[in-house]
């Protein structure tokens, strides 16, 4: 098999790599084949920031998209085609300082100093993302942006006033037609095939070309953000032999609304996921904020959550009580099946050999339907659920038409809960009623215990989550958000 050369945009010229292990991290590339050792390791596992770097690649349009992503679990030869940029690209050619770092300074946002080159890319990536004619952001918006770098010496207050106060200064324009022509200088007709001893990467361009490949190689392992694959390495020491990376993909890339649906193709990323489901459900706004962080959003796919299928993702109880279908592909072949049918065991799913997902279909907004998720953890931000709730019902006035509820970290899958379904469909959309139902999820779920909560706390919590959508539901004098929400304000609709 003949090998080619990863090659990608960094600091001001076109880097070319060969010889490199496939599993090899970009961050340990930057460090120590580079010797940028500004971007720092803090966990290896995409949760403390430290490592962030920007990436920038052109979208679907040809235009160019940059997003800040955490480099401690990001593979190497996912850089092709694309610009990679850090800190020390954040030098003026003057010499200055950047109006993020300078704000920095200026708020003394940085003490010890080793977690700082992180938010610094954080924060250079939502100056870059932010229309100038637009407002300052609000300290819940850079809240959001930085929930995935921690700090353990400024208490952050200062490190988001210099989120606010670097677009005060003068502005540091980027040039990002410049950089779309480098990138249409480096992008691939055909597929890249990269080796390196014993490992393999392929990463295919078309649709058709992942077909083949997984067909032909199904004891592959697919790569498409790295978020949880990228831990396999730098965390359980894994050898991956071969790789196929979808992130290529222009199809998996798609996003579109018809025939009452929203397709989500598997190479979406997921905050560009949860803001086209935002815009249909807006009560999945928490959900979104509170999954993962924005890094992790910025290079997790919607597609590779649902395929891991973990019993305690955040993803799956809310599309499957939804109705969310899943698409699949071997070869030629295209099924789909509900999603809760996809589930089959603790990490075992419908997947034949040599198929993969290609997308999810989600059934838009009905009439008379009230959807609301939940999610329990012990940090509002960044945090790994010990109860994530979903519960979808239609009403026909006053009765429950349908109802559909799915709970994750309650089983060892994500799994709906029939008894309590039943409880519920047919009857009057009463407390006697909801209280049944929640008794009912008993019979539905027997929960383990774990370092994240007991047997009993899982079965309790999801029983007053489900009397919780009661009270925002219900037919006469239903509560508002921010009677029955910590987290919400007066002004929370």
């Amino acid at each position: 098999m003949e090998t080619q050369t990863i090659r990608f945009y960094f600091r001001g010229q076109v880097h070319e790599v060969t010889g490199q292990p496939t599993t090899r991290t970009v961050l340990q590339h930057i460090r120590e084949d580079l010797h940028c050792t500004g971007t720092k390791e803090g966990c290896a596992e995409g949760d403390c920031g430290a490592c962030t770097v920007v990436i920038g690649e052109l979208d679907q349009r040809g235009e160019v998209e940059l997003r800040a992503v955490n480099a401690c679990i990001q593979f190497l030869p996912t850089l092709d085609g694309k610009a990679l940029y850090t800190v020390e690209d954040l030098r003026q050619p003057d010499g200055a300082l950047h109006p993020v770092q300078q704000a920095m300074v200026d708020c003394h946002g940085s003490q010890c100093g080793f977690c700082t080159p992180g938010f610094i890319m954080s924060m250079w990536g939502m100056y870059l993302n932010r229309d100038p004619a637009l407002p300052k952001p609000t300290r819940e918006e850079i809240n959001d942006v930085l929930s995935g770098n921690l700090c353990r010496c400024t208490g952050y207050r200062p490190i988001v006033d210099a989120a606010q106060a670097m677009f005060d200064l003068p502005r540091a324009e980027f040039d990002r037609q410049a950089l779309a022509t480098i990138l249409k200088g480096l992008a691939r007709q055909d597929a890249l095939t990269y080796q390196a001893g014993n490992q393999v990467f392929h990463a295919p361009r078309t649709l058709a070309q992942l077909a083949e490949l997984r067909a032909s190689h199904p004891e592959a392992r697919i790569l498409a953000g790295s978020t949880d694959v990228g831990l396999w390495v730098t965390k359980q020491f894994r050898e991956l032999q071969h790789l196929i990376y979808i992130g290529q993909v222009a199809e998996l890339r798609e996003l579109t609304r018809d025939d009452g649906h929203l397709y989500i193709g598997a190479g979406v990323l997921l905050n560009d996921a949860f803001d086209a489901l935002v815009e249909h459900y807006g009560e999945l706004a928490e959900m979104r904020q509170r999954f993962a962080s924005f890094p992790i959003r910025n290079a997790g796919t919607l597609g590779g959550n649902v395929a891991n299928g973990s019993p305690i993702g955040d993803s799956m109880p809310g599309l499957i009580a939804l109705g969310t279908r899943i698409v699949l592909r071997r070869g030629e072949r295209v099924r789909d099946m509900p999603l809760e049918d996809f589930y089959l065991a603790y990490q075992k799913n419908a997947l034949e050999p040599g198929e993969f997902v290609q997308g999810i279909r989600v059934p838009l907004p009905a009439a008379a339907q009230r959807f609301r998720t939940y999610k329990l953890s012990k940090r509002f931000d960044q945090d790994i659920s010990a109860v994530c709730a979903a519960f979808a019902i239609t009403l026909d006035g006053d009765t429950v038409r349908s109802a559909r509820i799915a709970f994750g970290g309650m089983a060892a899958t994500p799994k709906r809960a029939a008894a309590a379904e039943q409880a519920l469909a047919g009857k009057p959309w009463n407390e006697a009623n909801a209280r049944l139902a929640m008794a009912a999820l008993a019979q539905d779920y027997a929960p383990l215990a774990d370092m994240r909560a007991s047997s009993t706390y899982r079965l309790s919590a999801a029983q007053n989550l489900l009397y919780r959508f009661f009270l925002e539901t219900r037919p006469d004098a239903p509560l508002a958000a921010h009677q029955v929400n910590a987290f919400a304000t007066a002004a929370t609709v």
